[in-house]
């Protein structure tokens, strides 16, 4: 017979708090990180193996150690207080649980002069990442006649490029990244209209927006 822990307990009964961990961490081998946050309120048994390595290493990518690394770097760069120990020395991957670098891994890491940004889908641990305006080579974006860069909370680099006429439309953007093995989708954000307030709203122009309908964009992804 089996209850909650420390509930019932009688000469010849057991509670969920008398599982080894051991066997606690095989069973959440199978949960998703959320859920295994949610049963590590159960008992002592299950908090301990919701921390355990092997549970959370199953869970991080291929690739974690180079991951973060990067995302390491990039906390040294801004001086923030989860990249060092006591002594001020970085703290190595093999000295941080996989909990902990799971939980760093999703959380936004800066890349590449801050153009790029990449980060871990707390649910299911997918590898997302986001390119900015001044990652890619974009025809004319130094003429002012013609581009210029709009300050906005809208996007997570807090600046768009906004183009405002040019006969001539061309972005290409390059990669280095080492992803790992899985199947990606690949997103293009393009908004159409300067962006201005109306009653407190945030609405889109579009009576400036012209010569989209004579020429098709046509967008391309090439490895």
């Amino acid at each position: 017979m089996m209850g909650p822990e420390g509930y019932g307990r009688g000469w010849g009964q057991t509670s969920l708090g008398d599982m080894p961990e051991s066997c606690v961490a095989a069973v959440l081998l199978y949960l998703d990180p959320p859920e295994i946050c949610h049963v590590a309120r159960l008992n002592r048994a299950f908090r301990g193996a919701a921390s355990a390595d092997c549970v959370w290493a199953a869970k991080l990518p291929a690739n974690y150690r180079y991951l973060y690394a990067l995302a390491a770097a990039a906390d040294d760069d801004h001086g923030s207080d989860d990249a060092t120990e006591g002594n001020g020395s970085r703290c190595s991957c093999a000295a941080t649980s996989k909990k902990e670098i799971y939980a760093r891994l999703c959380r936004p890491t800066l890349f590449d002069g801050g153009t790029k940004e990449f980060w871990m889908e707390k649910n299911k641990g997918g590898l997302c990442m986001s390119m900015s305006s001044k990652a890619m080579s974009i025809i004319g974006i130094d003429d002012r006649r013609y581009w210029n860069h709009i300050s906005t909370e809208e996007s997570r680099f807090h600046s768009i490029a906004y183009l405002q006429q040019i006969w001539w439309l061309e972005v290409t953007g390059e990669i280095d990244f080492c992803f790992p093995t899985g199947s990606y989708s690949l997103f293009f954000r393009l908004q159409l209209g300067r962006p201005h307030k109306r009653m407190g709203c945030r609405v889109y122009g579009s009576e400036l927006i012209h010569g989209w309908d004579i020429k098709p964009t046509r967008f391309q992804l090439s490895t």
